[in-house]
């Protein structure tokens, strides 16, 4: 008897045909398979059981209710379950909804969040215990160890291990040096629009340079703040060969 086939990649289950093009442009950014449940004739929740096990992780598109009960009774193990991610139609919230760390759904979550403009949420426990946001905002073409010693001179005795994302503007999400930062020390980066950093300009005190050349009085403290909507501005701003970090801790929603 042969063995069973290896799980592909990723794959993108849009439950509305309206939702199509999002789904095209996920599964064309993420190099995920795009599937088309409505024109199979089958019931949905039947054909996704017969998919599920064949994918390393999924995007579901549609209400995390829905999400639910196509579920229901397919996963077996936290260890070998594809990791899903449920994005709303309108693109505003990625849930990692199942297989968080071991399937990798919580970077999933990170990346939909990125590429969509949605909120990631993340609920697994460990993350939900580290109580910092680390904004940033660098020149061009900074090396990752120029961000690395930024982000630890802010940081100053407060460990690393502490830090739940790095948040930057829009034009740094593909910044390379940022980007190999995150990726070295596993941390979600989440990015925010200009637009939405523009309508909360959370600055200690503006910058000329970063008015000028990206549009906003401030990034690195914004960020930090809008990732944290609870948070204390607990590090204001502070820059280093060309990368500025803030940081802020979560406050208790007790207090």
């Amino acid at each position: 008897m042969s063995a069973p086939a290896a799980p592909a990649g990723l794959g993108i289950w849009p439950v509305r045909a309206e939702t199509e093009p999002l789904a095209d442009g996920l599964a064309l950014a993420l190099g995920g398979v795009l599937h088309r449940p409505w024109a199979t004739g089958q019931v949905q929740r039947e054909a996704f059981a017969q998919a599920f096990h064949g994918a390393r992780s999924w995007v579901l598109i549609g209400a995390t209710g829905i999400a639910v009960r196509f579920l229901a009774g397919l996963p077996r193990s936290k260890h070998s379950d594809p990791a899903v991610v449920v994005l709303d139609d309108a693109a505003r919230f990625a849930v990692a909804l199942l297989g968080g760390h071991e399937g990798g759904g919580n970077a999933l979550a990170y990346r939909v969040a990125r590429l969509t403009g949605a909120v990631p949420v993340v609920t697994t426990a460990t993350e939900a215990v580290k109580p910092l946001t680390v904004g940033v905002g660098c020149r061009r073409d900074v090396s990752a160890e120029q961000i690395e010693s930024a982000v630890q001179q802010a940081l100053g005795a407060r460990p690393l291990s502490d830090v739940r994302e790095i948040a930057t503007v829009d034009l740094k999400a593909d910044e390379a040096g940022l980007l190999a930062f995150c990726e070295r020390r596993e941390l979600p980066l989440r990015v925010f629009a200009r637009a939405d950093l523009a309508a909360r300009p959370f600055v200690t005190r503006a910058s000329e340079w970063v008015q000028q050349n990206v549009g906003l009085a401030g990034v690195c403290e914004p960020c930090a703040l809008l990732a944290s909507p609870r948070g204390q501005l607990i590090v204001p701003k502070t820059a280093l060969n060309g990368v500025a970090v803030a940081v802020v801790e979560d406050r208790s929603w007790r207090t």
